[in-house]
């Protein structure tokens, strides 16, 4: 058996995120199913880089799966391509070591999320519509105050399996595009819910419910209630995975 690292990009709007699910349909479990046809096998497991949530998009993914060696990779790219439905989409394959993992090897992730603020009905499952004026550069002063390594407990999902809630953020960035503005925000790891629990913060400085100091207050105290509440999953794209 032969390890291939696989790029696609999905749009999230209709699966409940990319883990396989055992009442609903994932990102996951439509490759699965697709790759277990293409090749007459038993099951076929594939390996994520990442979980995104219900409703999450991501413009770049990465999973690895073992198979028999493939004649020509173009043409099992063309193939998976026709199998899929629109909504994934394979970019490219390529052949990697066996010890090459998809989600442990990866060393940084970037998150995006999109907002806008004039009805535009051509992004209504890609962006989220908020129409309040909001000081970007408040909001940009506050999330500088996230860059290093420190405990995030207080933008993570409660209740989590993870061991650890301390992740080293290095970029934190809010842009203007037009109609559009997103915020990216870089790091080697993210908790559950952790971008949109931030992005809601964030907004909070924005329409000056809290000062950009009291991000670090919010930090410090490892609480999910001294955080803001989540925004919508439609305006968040997993961007980029560097390896």
């Amino acid at each position: 058996m032969n390890r291939y690292f696989i790029k696609i990009s999905y749009k999230g709007t209709n699966y409940f995120g990319w883990q396989r699910q055992p009442k609903e349909i994932s990102v996951q479990e439509v490759i699965e199913n697709i790759l277990s046809k293409m090749y007459s096998l038993k099951p076929i497991t594939i390996l994520g880089c990442g979980r995104t949530d219900t409703g999450v998009h991501a413009k770049e993914y990465f999973f690895h799966v073992d198979l028999e060696p493939l004649d020509s990779i173009d043409q099992f790219v063309f193939k998976l391509n026709r199998m899929l439905p629109d909504s994934i989409i394979v970019h490219n394959a390529a052949l990697v070591d066996d010890e090459k993992h998809a989600r442990f090897d990866a060393k940084r992730r970037t998150y995006r999320y999109f907002m806008h603020q004039k009805k535009d009905a051509f992004i209504t499952e890609t962006s989220w519509y908020f129409p309040q004026k909001m000081d970007i550069s408040k909001m940009n002063e506050a999330a500088q105050l996230l860059l290093g390594t420190k405990d995030f407990t207080s933008l993570s999902k409660l209740h989590t399996d993870v061991k650890t809630n301390i992740c080293t953020i290095d970029k934190a960035l809010w842009v203007v595009d037009g109609n559009q503005l997103y915020f990216e925000i870089s790091a080697d790891r993210f908790l559950r819910n952790m971008v949109r629990a931030t992005v809601g913060t964030l907004i909070d400085v924005g329409v000056g419910k809290i000062e950009p100091g009291k991000i670090n207050e919010i930090i410090e105290a490892k609480d999910r209630q001294a955080a803001s509440i989540s925004v919508p999953a439609r305006g968040l794209f997993l961007w980029e995975i560097e390896y």
